[in-house]
Protein backbone atom coordinates (compact mmCIF):
# COMPACT_ATOMS: atom_id res chain seq x y z
CA UNK A 1 0.00 0.00 0.00
CA UNK A 2 1.46 3.36 -0.88
CA UNK A 3 2.08 6.14 1.83
CA UNK A 4 -1.14 8.25 -0.13
CA UNK A 5 -3.68 5.00 0.04
CA UNK A 6 -2.38 4.78 4.00
CA UNK A 7 -3.78 8.45 4.42
CA UNK A 8 -6.18 7.97 2.49
CA UNK A 9 -7.48 4.70 4.67
CA UNK A 10 -6.17 7.15 7.50
CA UNK A 11 -8.40 9.94 6.89
CA UNK A 12 -11.70 7.92 6.01
CA UNK A 13 -11.58 6.06 9.28
CA UNK A 14 -10.96 9.90 11.16
CA UNK A 15 -13.00 11.93 9.20
CA UNK A 16 -16.25 9.87 7.95
CA UNK A 17 -18.06 10.59 10.72
CA UNK A 18 -17.34 14.53 10.75
CA UNK A 19 -18.35 14.56 6.78
CA UNK A 20 -21.62 13.50 7.26
CA UNK A 21 -22.61 15.02 10.70
CA UNK A 22 -21.61 18.32 8.60
CA UNK A 23 -23.81 17.38 5.40
CA UNK A 24 -26.62 16.23 7.68
CA UNK A 25 -26.25 19.26 9.85
CA UNK A 26 -26.95 21.64 6.37
CA UNK A 27 -28.90 19.63 4.39
CA UNK A 28 -31.41 17.55 6.40
CA UNK A 29 -30.76 14.12 4.92
CA UNK A 30 -29.23 11.45 6.27
CA UNK A 31 -28.87 9.50 2.59
CA UNK A 32 -27.67 12.58 0.93
CA UNK A 33 -25.60 13.19 3.71
CA UNK A 34 -23.83 9.46 3.07
CA UNK A 35 -23.80 9.67 -0.56
CA UNK A 36 -22.21 13.02 -0.64
CA UNK A 37 -19.38 11.45 1.89
CA UNK A 38 -19.10 8.67 -0.15
CA UNK A 39 -18.54 10.60 -3.37
CA UNK A 40 -15.94 13.10 -1.95
CA UNK A 41 -13.66 9.79 -0.58
CA UNK A 42 -13.79 8.73 -4.28
CA UNK A 43 -12.86 11.78 -5.70
CA UNK A 44 -9.99 11.47 -3.15
CA UNK A 45 -8.74 8.15 -4.09
CA UNK A 46 -8.58 9.33 -7.76
CA UNK A 47 -6.80 12.81 -7.47
CA UNK A 48 -4.85 12.75 -4.51
CA UNK A 49 -2.23 10.27 -5.79
CA UNK A 50 -2.00 12.47 -8.69
CA UNK A 51 -2.11 16.17 -6.68
CA UNK A 52 -0.97 14.62 -3.13
CA UNK A 53 -2.51 14.50 -0.07
CA UNK A 54 -3.82 17.98 1.13
CA UNK A 55 -2.25 20.39 3.92
CA UNK A 56 -6.14 19.71 5.88
CA UNK A 57 -7.78 16.45 4.19
CA UNK A 58 -10.84 17.07 6.13
CA UNK A 59 -11.45 20.08 5.48
CA UNK A 60 -11.17 19.47 1.37
CA UNK A 61 -13.26 16.10 2.18
CA UNK A 62 -15.78 18.55 3.60
CA UNK A 63 -16.20 21.10 1.05
CA UNK A 64 -16.08 18.30 -1.79
CA UNK A 65 -18.74 16.46 0.00
CA UNK A 66 -20.80 19.71 0.02
CA UNK A 67 -20.41 20.44 -3.26
CA UNK A 68 -21.30 16.73 -4.16
CA UNK A 69 -24.42 17.16 -2.51
CA UNK A 70 -25.17 20.22 -4.49
CA UNK A 71 -24.52 18.83 -7.32
CA UNK A 72 -27.04 15.75 -6.70
CA UNK A 73 -29.73 18.35 -5.74
CA UNK A 74 -29.24 20.34 -8.40
CA UNK A 75 -29.90 17.43 -11.14
CA UNK A 76 -32.64 15.94 -8.82
CA UNK A 77 -34.75 19.14 -8.77
CA UNK A 78 -34.48 21.61 -11.34
CA UNK A 79 -36.96 24.42 -9.78
CA UNK A 80 -35.83 27.53 -8.41
CA UNK A 81 -36.79 26.72 -4.58
CA UNK A 82 -34.78 23.97 -4.80
CA UNK A 83 -31.65 25.62 -6.06
CA UNK A 84 -32.13 28.17 -3.51
CA UNK A 85 -32.36 25.09 -0.68
CA UNK A 86 -29.27 23.90 -2.03
CA UNK A 87 -27.35 27.28 -1.93
CA UNK A 88 -27.79 27.62 1.27
CA UNK A 89 -24.94 25.55 1.98
CA UNK A 90 -23.11 28.66 1.12
CA UNK A 91 -24.20 31.16 2.99
CA UNK A 92 -22.55 32.97 5.86
CA UNK A 93 -25.24 32.52 8.29
CA UNK A 94 -22.94 31.47 11.41
CA UNK A 95 -22.90 27.57 12.13
CA UNK A 96 -25.77 26.20 14.78
CA UNK A 97 -24.83 25.15 17.96
CA UNK A 98 -23.19 22.07 18.76
CA UNK A 99 -24.89 21.31 21.99
CA UNK A 100 -24.17 19.08 24.48
CA UNK A 101 -21.61 17.07 23.05
CA UNK A 102 -18.57 18.61 21.47
CA UNK A 103 -17.13 15.30 19.76
CA UNK A 104 -18.34 15.17 16.02
CA UNK A 105 -19.22 10.98 16.24
CA UNK A 106 -20.54 10.80 19.72
CA UNK A 107 -22.81 14.03 18.38
CA UNK A 108 -23.85 11.91 15.23
CA UNK A 109 -24.34 8.49 17.42
CA UNK A 110 -26.62 10.25 19.70
CA UNK A 111 -28.09 12.00 16.68
CA UNK A 112 -28.90 8.65 14.74
CA UNK A 113 -30.45 7.22 17.97
CA UNK A 114 -33.45 8.57 17.90
CA UNK A 115 -36.26 7.16 20.57
CA UNK A 116 -38.83 6.95 17.41
CA UNK A 117 -36.94 4.39 16.02
CA UNK A 118 -36.94 0.75 17.03
CA UNK A 119 -34.06 -0.43 18.98
CA UNK A 120 -32.60 -2.78 16.27
CA UNK A 121 -33.03 -0.62 13.48
CA UNK A 122 -31.38 2.45 15.23
CA UNK A 123 -29.16 0.76 16.29
CA UNK A 124 -27.91 -1.23 12.77
CA UNK A 125 -27.77 2.01 11.32
CA UNK A 126 -25.50 3.61 13.60
CA UNK A 127 -23.44 0.84 13.09
CA UNK A 128 -23.70 1.38 9.80
CA UNK A 129 -23.03 5.23 8.92
CA UNK A 130 -21.07 6.07 12.31
CA UNK A 131 -19.36 3.06 13.81
CA UNK A 132 -18.16 1.97 10.83
CA UNK A 133 -18.62 -1.90 10.34
CA UNK A 134 -19.63 -3.54 7.26
CA UNK A 135 -23.10 -4.93 6.46
CA UNK A 136 -21.61 -8.77 6.98
CA UNK A 137 -20.15 -7.50 10.45
CA UNK A 138 -23.61 -6.37 11.70
CA UNK A 139 -25.42 -9.11 10.48
CA UNK A 140 -22.86 -11.30 12.31
CA UNK A 141 -23.39 -8.78 15.36
CA UNK A 142 -27.24 -9.33 15.53
CA UNK A 143 -27.04 -13.25 14.65
CA UNK A 144 -29.07 -12.73 11.66
CA UNK A 145 -28.59 -12.97 7.60
CA UNK A 146 -26.84 -10.09 5.97
CA UNK A 147 -30.26 -9.60 3.51
CA UNK A 148 -32.56 -8.88 6.62
CA UNK A 149 -29.96 -6.89 8.18
CA UNK A 150 -29.89 -4.81 4.60
CA UNK A 151 -33.61 -4.76 4.60
CA UNK A 152 -33.55 -3.84 8.21
CA UNK A 153 -31.44 -0.57 7.62
CA UNK A 154 -33.44 0.17 4.52
CA UNK A 155 -36.72 0.19 6.49
CA UNK A 156 -35.02 2.22 9.16
CA UNK A 157 -34.51 5.19 6.34
CA UNK A 158 -37.77 4.69 4.89
CA UNK A 159 -38.99 5.27 8.04
CA UNK A 160 -36.77 8.70 8.91
CA UNK A 161 -38.04 10.12 5.98
CA UNK A 162 -41.98 9.24 5.80
CA UNK A 163 -41.98 10.46 9.33
CA UNK A 164 -40.05 13.38 8.94
CA UNK A 165 -37.64 12.35 11.96
CA UNK A 166 -35.55 15.23 12.50
CA UNK A 167 -32.27 14.78 12.60
CA UNK A 168 -31.21 17.88 15.01
CA UNK A 169 -28.22 17.75 17.22
CA UNK A 170 -29.49 16.52 20.55
CA UNK A 171 -29.51 18.90 23.43
CA UNK A 172 -28.29 17.73 26.94
CA UNK A 173 -32.00 17.09 27.96
CA UNK A 174 -32.08 14.71 25.35
CA UNK A 175 -29.22 12.82 26.13
CA UNK A 176 -30.78 10.22 29.37
CA UNK A 177 -33.44 9.02 26.76
CA UNK A 178 -30.83 7.97 23.76
CA UNK A 179 -27.87 6.66 26.16
CA UNK A 180 -29.36 2.94 25.76
CA UNK A 181 -28.62 2.99 22.73
CA UNK A 182 -25.75 4.43 22.10
CA UNK A 183 -24.25 2.22 24.78
CA UNK A 184 -25.34 -0.34 22.59
CA UNK A 185 -23.46 0.59 19.71
CA UNK A 186 -20.21 1.02 21.27
CA UNK A 187 -20.82 -1.74 22.30
CA UNK A 188 -20.78 -3.72 19.42
CA UNK A 189 -18.21 -1.40 17.76
CA UNK A 190 -15.79 -2.81 20.77
CA UNK A 191 -16.87 -6.30 20.50
CA UNK A 192 -16.17 -6.35 17.01
CA UNK A 193 -12.42 -4.88 17.63
CA UNK A 194 -11.93 -7.28 20.29
CA UNK A 195 -12.76 -10.24 18.49
CA UNK A 196 -13.43 -9.11 14.21
CA UNK A 197 -15.82 -11.70 12.72
CA UNK A 198 -14.46 -11.12 9.16
CA UNK A 199 -11.82 -13.33 7.61
CA UNK A 200 -10.02 -10.35 5.46
CA UNK A 201 -9.48 -7.96 8.58
CA UNK A 202 -6.83 -7.87 11.25
CA UNK A 203 -7.96 -10.28 13.99
CA UNK A 204 -8.17 -7.88 16.90
CA UNK A 205 -8.98 -4.02 15.77
CA UNK A 206 -7.31 -1.77 18.36
CA UNK A 207 -8.65 1.19 15.82
CA UNK A 208 -12.52 -0.13 16.85
CA UNK A 209 -11.64 -0.69 20.36
CA UNK A 210 -9.80 2.04 21.38
CA UNK A 211 -12.44 4.17 19.26
CA UNK A 212 -15.50 2.71 21.66
CA UNK A 213 -13.29 3.50 24.80
CA UNK A 214 -12.68 6.91 23.60
CA UNK A 215 -16.30 7.93 23.49
CA UNK A 216 -17.34 5.83 25.88
CA UNK A 217 -15.34 8.37 28.01
CA UNK A 218 -16.64 11.01 26.57
CA UNK A 219 -19.96 9.92 27.43
CA UNK A 220 -19.03 9.12 31.23
CA UNK A 221 -17.82 12.99 31.36
CA UNK A 222 -21.24 13.98 30.02
CA UNK A 223 -22.98 11.67 32.41
CA UNK A 224 -21.06 10.65 35.38
CA UNK A 225 -23.59 9.33 37.82
CA UNK A 226 -25.00 7.00 35.08
CA UNK A 227 -23.92 3.88 36.65
CA UNK A 228 -24.35 2.00 32.91
CA UNK A 229 -21.91 4.12 31.43
CA UNK A 230 -19.38 3.87 34.36
CA UNK A 231 -19.98 -0.33 33.68
CA UNK A 232 -19.78 -0.52 30.16
CA UNK A 233 -16.44 1.74 30.32
CA UNK A 234 -15.26 -0.58 32.99
CA UNK A 235 -15.90 -3.70 30.96
CA UNK A 236 -14.03 -2.22 27.96
CA UNK A 237 -11.16 -1.59 29.83
CA UNK A 238 -10.88 -4.78 31.45
CA UNK A 239 -10.97 -6.66 28.11
CA UNK A 240 -8.77 -4.39 26.34
CA UNK A 241 -6.26 -4.68 28.96
CA UNK A 242 -5.94 -8.36 28.16
CA UNK A 243 -5.41 -7.87 23.76
CA UNK A 244 -1.83 -8.37 23.70
CA UNK A 245 -2.01 -11.80 25.38
CA UNK A 246 -5.10 -12.77 22.96
CA UNK A 247 -3.21 -13.19 19.78
CA UNK A 248 -0.01 -15.83 19.66
CA UNK A 249 2.80 -14.51 17.62
CA UNK A 250 1.97 -17.36 14.60
CA UNK A 251 -1.54 -15.67 14.42
CA UNK A 252 -3.44 -17.95 17.14
CA UNK A 253 -6.10 -16.86 19.41
CA UNK A 254 -5.20 -17.82 22.93
CA UNK A 255 -7.91 -18.89 25.18
CA UNK A 256 -8.26 -16.92 28.79
CA UNK A 257 -6.53 -20.02 30.59
CA UNK A 258 -3.42 -20.21 28.12
CA UNK A 259 -3.04 -16.39 28.44
CA UNK A 260 0.25 -15.01 29.68
CA UNK A 261 -1.39 -12.79 32.90
CA UNK A 262 2.13 -11.17 32.67
CA UNK A 263 1.24 -9.96 29.35
CA UNK A 264 -2.00 -7.96 30.93
CA UNK A 265 -2.12 -4.19 30.96
CA UNK A 266 -1.73 -3.72 34.75
CA UNK A 267 -3.14 0.44 34.44
CA UNK A 268 -6.06 -0.24 32.47
CA UNK A 269 -7.22 -3.19 34.65
CA UNK A 270 -6.59 -1.36 37.90
CA UNK A 271 -8.64 1.73 36.71
CA UNK A 272 -11.42 -1.14 35.33
CA UNK A 273 -11.40 -2.34 39.09
CA UNK A 274 -11.69 1.12 40.35
CA UNK A 275 -15.15 1.73 38.42
CA UNK A 276 -16.29 -1.73 39.66
CA UNK A 277 -15.92 -0.84 43.12
CA UNK A 278 -17.64 2.13 42.27
CA UNK A 279 -20.61 1.01 41.02
CA UNK A 280 -20.58 -2.18 44.15
CA UNK A 281 -20.68 0.74 46.58
CA UNK A 282 -24.10 2.32 44.35
CA UNK A 283 -25.65 -0.99 44.72
CA UNK A 284 -24.74 -1.28 48.13
CA UNK A 285 -26.21 1.44 48.88
CA UNK A 286 -29.59 0.22 47.12
CA UNK A 287 -29.13 1.11 43.31
CA UNK A 288 -29.53 -1.58 41.36
CA UNK A 289 -26.65 -2.52 38.90
CA UNK A 290 -27.40 -3.46 35.04
CA UNK A 291 -26.28 -5.36 32.71
CA UNK A 292 -23.09 -3.66 31.67
CA UNK A 293 -22.11 -3.35 35.62
CA UNK A 294 -22.70 -6.66 36.09
CA UNK A 295 -20.63 -7.92 32.99
CA UNK A 296 -17.47 -5.61 34.48
CA UNK A 297 -18.08 -7.31 38.14
CA UNK A 298 -17.66 -10.85 35.86
CA UNK A 299 -14.64 -9.19 34.10
CA UNK A 300 -13.10 -8.41 37.01
CA UNK A 301 -13.28 -11.49 38.55
CA UNK A 302 -11.59 -12.76 36.20
CA UNK A 303 -8.49 -10.17 35.96
CA UNK A 304 -8.31 -10.47 39.36
CA UNK A 305 -7.05 -14.05 39.60
CA UNK A 306 -3.26 -14.64 39.32
CA UNK A 307 -4.03 -18.10 37.72
CA UNK A 308 -7.02 -19.22 36.24
CA UNK A 309 -6.97 -21.96 39.00
CA UNK A 310 -6.90 -18.51 40.77
CA UNK A 311 -10.53 -18.07 39.58
CA UNK A 312 -13.94 -17.50 41.82
CA UNK A 313 -15.90 -19.77 39.22
CA UNK A 314 -19.21 -19.75 41.99
CA UNK A 315 -18.89 -15.96 42.38
CA UNK A 316 -18.66 -15.89 38.57
CA UNK A 317 -21.82 -17.93 38.42
CA UNK A 318 -23.75 -15.80 40.88
CA UNK A 319 -22.89 -12.87 38.36
CA UNK A 320 -24.33 -14.77 35.75
CA UNK A 321 -27.31 -15.85 37.48
CA UNK A 322 -28.36 -11.78 37.66
CA UNK A 323 -26.98 -11.36 34.60
CA UNK A 324 -29.50 -14.05 32.81
CA UNK A 325 -32.01 -11.90 34.47
CA UNK A 326 -31.24 -8.74 33.13
CA UNK A 327 -30.32 -9.78 29.79
CA UNK A 328 -31.64 -13.97 29.06
CA UNK A 329 -30.57 -14.04 25.83
CA UNK A 330 -29.21 -17.06 24.29
CA UNK A 331 -25.47 -15.74 24.20
CA UNK A 332 -25.48 -14.74 28.32
CA UNK A 333 -27.17 -18.64 28.81
CA UNK A 334 -24.01 -19.78 26.72
CA UNK A 335 -21.27 -17.82 28.18
CA UNK A 336 -22.77 -19.07 31.92
CA UNK A 337 -22.30 -22.69 30.86
CA UNK A 338 -18.89 -21.95 30.62
CA UNK A 339 -18.85 -21.50 34.54
CA UNK A 340 -21.48 -24.16 35.32
CA UNK A 341 -19.08 -26.47 33.96
CA UNK A 342 -15.98 -25.43 35.99
CA UNK A 343 -18.58 -25.67 39.33
CA UNK A 344 -21.09 -28.79 38.39
CA UNK A 345 -19.07 -30.53 35.43
CA UNK A 346 -19.06 -30.98 31.83
CA UNK A 347 -21.74 -33.03 31.88
CA UNK A 348 -24.05 -30.79 33.45
CA UNK A 349 -22.84 -27.54 31.16
CA UNK A 350 -22.99 -29.50 27.86
CA UNK A 351 -27.19 -30.32 28.78
CA UNK A 352 -27.79 -26.54 29.43
CA UNK A 353 -25.56 -26.41 26.07
CA UNK A 354 -27.41 -28.34 23.85
CA UNK A 355 -30.99 -26.52 25.07
CA UNK A 356 -29.79 -23.59 23.21
CA UNK A 357 -29.05 -24.94 19.60
CA UNK A 358 -32.21 -23.89 17.96
CA UNK A 359 -30.96 -20.38 18.67
CA UNK A 360 -27.49 -20.62 18.18
CA UNK A 361 -27.23 -23.10 15.61
CA UNK A 362 -25.65 -20.76 13.41
CA UNK A 363 -23.62 -19.07 15.87
CA UNK A 364 -19.75 -20.76 15.74
CA UNK A 365 -19.08 -20.20 19.47
CA UNK A 366 -22.34 -22.21 20.39
CA UNK A 367 -20.87 -25.27 18.40
CA UNK A 368 -16.93 -24.06 19.95
CA UNK A 369 -18.04 -24.61 23.40
CA UNK A 370 -20.18 -28.25 22.51
CA UNK A 371 -16.60 -28.98 21.27
CA UNK A 372 -14.87 -28.16 24.61
CA UNK A 373 -17.15 -30.35 26.77
CA UNK A 374 -17.37 -33.27 24.65
CA UNK A 375 -13.66 -33.35 24.69
CA UNK A 376 -13.78 -32.93 28.49
CA UNK A 377 -16.21 -35.70 28.79
CA UNK A 378 -13.76 -38.30 25.97
CA UNK A 379 -16.19 -37.85 22.88
CA UNK A 380 -13.99 -37.27 20.45
CA UNK A 381 -15.84 -38.37 17.45
CA UNK A 382 -18.55 -35.86 18.58
CA UNK A 383 -15.99 -33.01 19.58
CA UNK A 384 -14.71 -33.17 16.27
CA UNK A 385 -17.84 -33.04 14.75
CA UNK A 386 -18.56 -29.76 17.16
CA UNK A 387 -15.06 -28.39 16.17
CA UNK A 388 -15.73 -28.49 12.34
CA UNK A 389 -18.97 -26.77 12.35
CA UNK A 390 -17.62 -24.42 14.36
CA UNK A 391 -14.69 -23.80 12.16
CA UNK A 392 -16.31 -23.75 9.27
CA UNK A 393 -18.83 -20.55 10.49
CA UNK A 394 -15.86 -18.89 12.29
CA UNK A 395 -14.97 -15.79 10.36
CA UNK A 396 -11.79 -14.76 12.54
CA UNK A 397 -8.28 -16.10 11.28
CA UNK A 398 -7.31 -16.40 14.99
CA UNK A 399 -9.99 -18.28 16.37
CA UNK A 400 -9.95 -20.73 13.68
CA UNK A 401 -6.27 -21.64 14.17
CA UNK A 402 -7.11 -22.07 17.51
CA UNK A 403 -9.98 -24.12 17.07
CA UNK A 404 -8.52 -26.16 14.63
CA UNK A 405 -5.46 -27.07 16.67
CA UNK A 406 -7.96 -28.14 19.25
CA UNK A 407 -9.39 -30.55 17.03
CA UNK A 408 -6.43 -31.64 15.75
CA UNK A 409 -4.94 -32.38 19.62
CA UNK A 410 -8.45 -35.39 19.75
CA UNK A 411 -7.30 -38.98 19.59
Amino acid sequence: MSDVEEAITRVHHEEWARVVAALTRRFGDLDLAEEGAAEAFATAVERWPADGVPPNPGAWLTITATRKAIDRIRRENKRDDKHREALVAHDDDPPEPLGAIDDDRLRLIFTCCHPALAVEARLALTLRLVGGLTMPEIARAFLVAESAMGQRITRAKAKIKAARIPYRIPSAEDLPARVTGVLAVLFLVFNEGYLATGPDTDPVRHDLTAEAIRLTRLIRALLPDDGEVTGLLAQMLLTEARRAARVSASGELVALDEQDRGAWDATLIAEGHGLVRERLAAAAAGVAPGRYQVLAAINAVHTSARDIRDTDWSQVLALYDRLVRLDPSPIVALNRAIAVAELDGPEVALAAVDRLEDRLADYHAFHATRADLLRRLGRSGQSRTAYDRAIGLAGNTAETAYLTRRRDQLR
